[in-house]
């Protein structure tokens, strides 16, 4: 191994030395600590050291820094407290996630840094929205992103590097080639001969180098960072290293052959770089063992005092409060002056308003620019608001998501556009893992709202119809709305934007141009959880929402006879269960009317709420009224006969006549 100090004097030297030597000695000390049991799974970088240190070295400060699960010398450069680090570790109250989260699955703000979730591939997007907030700022910072040659496989990697080669990120993309993915070896991981062969694809720079030399990797990383600063753009680099330990230590190494663990273990980072630095006079040998002792010293105290701190007291009030962020709706003046608009009007009004409250308001989406978006919701944003805000993006929901989510980590807000509702499922690991959890995990909110082009009416068939909803509903940590009327529109649309926490906003496309609505003009914010009593009566409850509120209201004006009350749940998480309770009480007779199909549709859990509250109040059984369960036909005759619609009536009879 071939050291180049370049301009590096002998104390900086042994600087680096101490930094590079700290993580080891910690980790040394917490595999004796598991092998008597009073630490629990382990992950060892044991070996790849030299990439954590001279990686968080050579960035500033102030730079984002997105590590895995064995860079546990990015977080001790960083000067991440160790007390609070071993507390995270252990489940401990001084931890950073309140033992929600175990390993270096959190962030934190004050070191700029933002761990990983366990499907890996997601956070390269998060450095995508990071590095762009940067660059829209014109802050010239670079972002630092790690990944494994594992995670080079999935999806997320091909999304995230596609979108910052197409929006030219300053953001370099670190790959620990350490040999294999837990037992999978990389022969069987990739077909490239090197992976930063991969860079050419994305029409990016990419440079391999030894990532066991601290000094290459400081150098190195150092060069890049200061060229993207000034002249932004993502580069691949390739650090080449292995893992000398199980993926975590109950897995161990026996699928690694022994003359391969030789070969690594004569290239050990630490070993040496010490040889290199007493060959240059630089360091003693007999300080080696000294300083090894007085970082024990450090940490040994510190362990004692950490292991020894009580465990966390569970409370319930406690976990539900740290789920979502506390918002409230912001002050407003309810405009005298209102319009008769379309559904689709009041959206884009809603949205064009929250673009000029918000400067840090990003519109990303497919086709959302100068095409105005396939139903030309965004059409004429280009021009008022110009292209680094009104975005289009390459076509990859999940590195889309992802960047949002990095801008939000970044001071800004942002509007993604699904094309369809249907095409979320691409980005489904983004909203449900890494956007819903994030607050709750380790108090990062996530200001983001995903506008979802929903629901059947249209003859668009099994791609482009779905009422999805209920995929969502029951994911903790989103908040899920879906606007009727063209006022509810805009002012739960307005609402969402303002809402510091994810929300998915369902917005119904046969909507759009067949109904219209007054609207206020000015700004509007209606209470996201928060039903509306769209018509009073005593004969039964109708608890419906989107599309399905105007069935229910058709049904109504051909039985003029019918005293029913209609609720219009407007939003489903939260949902407003104290307005129907309320209703069905008074009523004693209920049907949940929805468009998504029957089983398992958001319709049951209302149902189940309105038999567990209202039992004694009910003259009649809990009545579902949803579509069929089957995917959404194409064919005007066959989606007719799937919507819900088309049994409304003779559930409504079987209510009443109960």
């Amino acid at each position: 191994m071939i050291f180049d100090r370049k301009n590096l004097d002998d104390n900086a030297l042994v600087a680096m030395y101490k930094k590079l030597l700290f993580p080891r000695v910690i980790e040394e000390k917490m595999l004796i600590l598991l092998r008597q049991g009073r630490i629990g799974k382990w992950f060892s970088g044991i070996g790849q050291e030299a990439i954590a240190v001279g990686a968080a070295m050579a960035m500033q400060p102030d730079e984002y820094i997105l590590p895995m699960h064995r860079n546990l010398g990015v977080f001790t450069t960083r000067n991440v407290p160790f007390n609070r680090l071993l507390g995270q570790w252990q489940g401990k109250a001084s931890g950073f996630t309140k033992g929600r989260d175990r390993s270096f699955h959190f962030g934190t703000q004050e070191h700029k840094i933002i761990g990983m979730i366990s499907h890996l591939g997601p956070q390269m997007a998060l450095a995508d929205g990071i590095a762009l907030a940067d660059k829209l700022s014109g802050n010239k910072k670079a972002t630092l992103v790690f990944t494994g040659e594992g995670g080079t496989s999935e999806g997320d990697f091909h999304e995230a590097l596609n979108i910052a080669a197409v929006w030219n990120l300053p953001i370099i993309f670190l790959i620990e080639n350490n040999g294999y993915a837990l037992s999978t070896p990389t022969n069987e991981q990739y077909g490239a001969k090197n992976l930063i062969d991969k860079a050419i694809g994305y029409g990016m720079e990419g440079r391999q180098i030894d990532g066991n030399n601290v000094l290459e990797v400081y150098h190195t990383i150092s060069e890049i960072a200061k060229e993207i600063r000034q002249n932004p753009r993502p580069v691949l680099l390739e650090c080449l290293t292995f893992r000398m330990r199980g993926h975590e230590e109950a897995s161990g190494t026996k699928y690694v052959p022994q003359e391969l663990l030789n070969e690594w273990q004569d290239k050990d980072p630490i070993t040496c770089f010490e040889n290199f630095l007493i060959a240059e006079k630089a360091l003693k040998p007999e300080w080696i063992t000294y300083l090894r002792s007085q970082f024990l010293k450090q940490i040994e105290p510190i362990i004692e005092s950490v292991l020894n701190e009580p465990d966390l007291q569970p409370d319930i009030d406690t976990e539900l409060a740290d789920v979502y962020k506390p918002s409230s709706r912001p002050a407003f003046k309810l405009s005298e002056r209102s319009k008769v608009v379309r559904y689709i009007d009041a959206i884009s009004d809603g949205l064009r308003l929250a673009m000029r409250k918000y400067p840090n308001l990003i519109i990303m989406g497919q086709d959302v620019a100068d095409y105005g978006g396939v139903f030309k919701l965004t059409e004429g944003f280009v021009q008022e608001f110009g292209k680094d805000r009104v975005r289009n993006t390459p076509l990859c929901e999940s590195g889309i998501v992802g960047t949002a989510m990095g801008l939000s980590i970044n001071g800004y807000k942002a509007v993604v556009e699904m094309q369809f509702a249907d095409f979320v499922s691409s980005g489904f690991t983004q909203i449900v893992n890494n956007l819903a959890k994030t607050h709750y995990r380790w108090g990062q909110n996530v200001d983001l709202v995903i506008r979802m082009p929903t629901g059947a009416g249209t003859a668009g068939g099994p791609f482009h119809s779905q009422s999805n909803e209920a995929w969502f509903t029951k994911t903790p940590g989103l908040k899920v709305v879906y606007p009727a009327f063209p006022a509810d529109a805009k002012g739960l649309l307005m609402s969402a934007i303002a809402d510091p926490n994810p929300v998915m906003y369902f917005e119904h496309k046969y909507l759009y141009r067949n109904l219209t609505g007054e609207v206020p003009e000015d700004e509007i914010f209606i209470e996201i959880g928060k039903a509306r009593v769209v018509r009073k009566g005593t004969q039964a409850t109708i608890v419906t929402y989107g599309y399905a509120v105007h069935w229910a209201l058709e049904y109504l004006n051909n039985h003029p006879e019918l005293s029913v009350e209609i609720i219009d749940l407007r939003s489903l998480q939260p949902w407003d269960s104290a307005t129907v309770i309320t209703s069905v009480k008074k009523t004693g007779r209920a049907l949940v009317l929805h468009e998504d199909t029957l089983t398992c549709g958001f319709g049951a859990e209302v149902a189940a709420v309105i038999a567990e509250h209202c039992f004694k109040e009910l003259t009649a059984p809990v009545m579902r009224c949803a579509s069929l369960d089957t995917p959404v036909p194409m064919d005007k005759g066959l989606e007719n006969q799937f919507l819900g619609k088309s049994r409304l009536d003779e559930t409504m009879e079987r209510l009443l006549s109960y």
